[in-house]
């Protein structure tokens, strides 16, 4: 979902302005009812989150003091963008023992050239590091 509304400063919670969140397809929070999804006007891909949603609740995390809490959910807006598939493929290969490094490397590379996730690109590129001097490889 995204917040339309461009002010720096976000209103939290978010669902307090419904009609200014929007998710990939255009449907408004408002529009997102049990009646909706019950007579399937409202879909799966309708209730998606968008990074720039994300962006917004790392802001009110981070004006709260809460900089882990802002970091986790730039790393998920980073992930938004990645088919799912392939969320669970690098998940299943950050598992030790489920990748040699070399594949964890083209997955961290993957992560930063085509989705542009340099956060999560860092994070399996640590877990190498990790991974190494623990002997996981």
């Amino acid at each position: 979902m995204t917040d339309t509304n461009d002010d720096h400063d976000p209103t939290y919670p978010l669902a307090e302005t419904p009609d200014a969140v929007t998710t990939p397809e255009g449907v408004t929070l408002s529009e997102i009812t049990l009646d909706a999804v019950a007579d399937g006007s409202v879909e799966g891909d309708d209730i998606r989150i968008t990074p720039e949603t994300l962006e917004k609740q790392a802001k009110i995390a981070e004006a709260n003091g809460r900089p882990q809490v802002a970091r986790n959910f730039r790393r998920a807006a980073e992930l938004s963008t990645v088919p799912d598939d392939r969320i669970l493929e690098i998940y299943n290969a950050l598992r030790p023992s489920g990748a040699e490094r070399d594949e964890l490397l083209a997955i961290a590379e993957e992560l930063e050239s085509e989705y542009g996730a340099t956060i999560n690109a860092a994070h399996v590129r640590e877990a190498v590091d990790i991974y190494e001097k623990r002997g996981l490889f």
